[in-house]
């Protein structure tokens, strides 16, 4: 880490009388403003004008409790990450300091809150971590489980069967087999190499036997051009001393670009990591990792006999998003839970583009899963034949639990996310859509209503009384469900009017997230 303080300006006049006077409390800088952080692959990327900078979630929870640094003036800190290692370096400058009133932050220690070991001393270290620490990510996953692989993103390939001469040849080789890159495009070409293929379960068998011992650094790189990388994902469990350190490396990443993340518990051996990993060559014959994305994910007991996976981080970093690998993550964690027969993939506080992206990839499956049709054609026709009355009880029109059972069972997706992609597939069946907007409209409406509000008939009967309280009045409540099912009368802080217009924006914000996924998923929607 370097720190350097600047020279005081030679154009400052030193005959000038000084004045007696009351120095200004130092207000301090936010965190954001005087910190820029670059992820840098290469060495001349570090201080080039045109290196990737990444925006950060929050850069001020790091410092002071009001997020601001004291006793710097002209303070920059400039920290570059090596993508390709994930040690860092920061630089600091400054003209000047002193201690306005809030005294002198320590900067060192704010930055290794965030950067951790990651944070080397010198430049000159740093800089020699792009050679000496090329092949880090490679040796890291050398012992993981190879789950899927994919010449490309967005291109998916053939469906064809492996065939046996295929399969017998990576059962004949034994643990001494060396797989070349050849030979895996060969067996993606038919279709082989996708882990959940059609013959899984000799393939999967033939692929763990030969690949627990080997080691991906003795793979022949021969004759692969930038052009035709390939794109794999790499599953390591916790506990192990190799996952544990890689992790390591990225939790600087996970606080800095994952919203409200806290790192994982290495020792525990239920978290797993998934590495999306693309091979790039260095020469002819020679190759490393880079890392594209990762995500966690928690695997909880499920009575009796069955596990529940749960997605806790997921971060595809900053100079590949966009580009469909997040998408690709998150089919493959699907297939890990159809391969594996869990009970279904959850997620942990989704945020709203993840939301988004997550029904991208649902919806399409859901469309093509035939045991829920005759469900959603039924709603479809009830909504083209009946007109909706605001101001009637209308059905949520919701799907049977036998819907929500297959879902589950066949394609792992929750009940939650079943019933959010279900308004989505409703909409998908209404064509022309133009002509049944009011409608569905009002399906909606009836549906956030029943959820917020609570006027439908989930209420019924539950009763809330304030109990007098020293402790806080605004939340010491009883609620009980009458004997007589009487009717819930909720007391609301704000006005009728201020309700209807709450609602009205919560019904137009959904609108238009469905009609965002219905336009990825059908250019004929608008």
């Amino acid at each position: 880490m370097g720190l350097k303080q600047q020279a005081a300006d030679p154009a400052a006049d030193p005959k000038k009388r000084r004045r007696v006077g009351f120095s200004n409390i130092d207000t301090g800088v936010e965190a954001k403003d005087c910190i820029k952080i670059f992820l840098v692959s290469r060495k001349d990327e570090v201080g080039a004008s045109d290196s990737f900078c990444i925006d950060p979630v929050d850069l001020n929870s790091f410092f002071e409790e009001d997020g601001k640094i004291y006793g710097y003036q002209g303070l920059k800190i400039t920290v570059w990450i090596n993508s390709i290692s994930f040690h860092s370096y920061a630089n600091i400058t400054f003209q000047s300091t002193s201690d306005g009133g809030k005294g002198i932050t320590d900067l060192k220690s704010a930055l290794q809150t965030i950067f951790a070991e990651t944070l080397v001393e010198t430049k000159d270290d740093f800089l020699q971590t792009f050679s000496t620490e090329r092949h880090y990510i490679r040796s890291m996953v050398s012992n993981g489980e190879i789950l899927q692989h994919k010449a490309s993103i967005g291109h998916s390939s053939n469906s064809g069967r492996a065939e046996d001469s295929d399969l017998e040849a990576i059962e004949h080789h034994g643990e001494a087999m060396q797989i070349s890159l050849e030979a895996i495009a060969s067996l993606e070409a038919k279709g082989g190499l996708k882990v959940f293929c059609a013959n899984e379960t000799r393939l999967n068998k033939a692929l763990k036997m030969n690949l627990q011992n080997l080691d991906l650094r003795q793979l022949p790189f021969k004759g692969l051009s930038p052009d035709s990388l390939e794109a794999i994902v790499i599953r390591m469990v916790m506990g192990n001393m190799a996952a544990g350190h890689l992790y390591s490396r990225l939790i600087p990443l996970v606080l800095l670009l994952v919203d409200g993340s806290n790192p994982i518990d290495i020792d525990d051996p239920r978290w797993e990591i998934y590495l999306l990993v693309q091979k790039k060559a260095v020469g002819e014959e020679d190759f490393h990792y880079i890392l594209l994305g990762f995500t966690a994910v928690y695997r909880f007991y499920h009575y009796p006999d069955s596990s529940r996976l749960r997605i806790s981080q997921i971060l595809v970093l900053p100079p590949y998003q966009h580009k469909g690998y997040g998408h690709y993550l998150l089919e493959v964690l699907y297939s890990v839970a159809i391969s594996e027969d869990v009970h279904d993939l959850t997620v942990e506080e989704p945020l709203d583009y993840f939301q988004h992206v997550r029904t991208c990839v649902d919806t399409p499956r859901l469309l093509g899963f035939d045991p829920i049709q005759p469900a959603v054609n039924s709603v479809v026709s009830h909504l083209k034949e009946t007109r909706l009355s605001k101001k009637s009880h209308t059905s949520r029109l919701l799907p049977p639990l036998t819907a929500v059972e297959e879902v589950q069972k066949g394609l792992k997706i929750n009940k939650k996310h079943f019933l959010y992609c279900w308004e989505v597939l409703i909409y998908l069946g209404l064509e022309p859509i133009e002509k049944y907007m009011e409608n569905y409209t009002t399906f909606i409406s009836d549906r956030i209503k029943s959820d917020i509000i609570g006027k439908d008939s989930e209420t019924s009967g539950k009763r809330v009384i304030e109990v007098p309280s020293d402790y806080d009045q605004g939340m010491s409540f009883v609620m009980f469900r009458s004997q007589d099912g009487e009717a819930t009368t909720v007391e609301m802080d704000e006005s009728q009017a201020n309700q209807e217009e709450q609602l009205q924006k919560l019904v137009n914000e959904r609108l238009e997230e469905i009609k965002l996924v219905a336009r990825k998923l059908s250019p004929r929607q608008t």
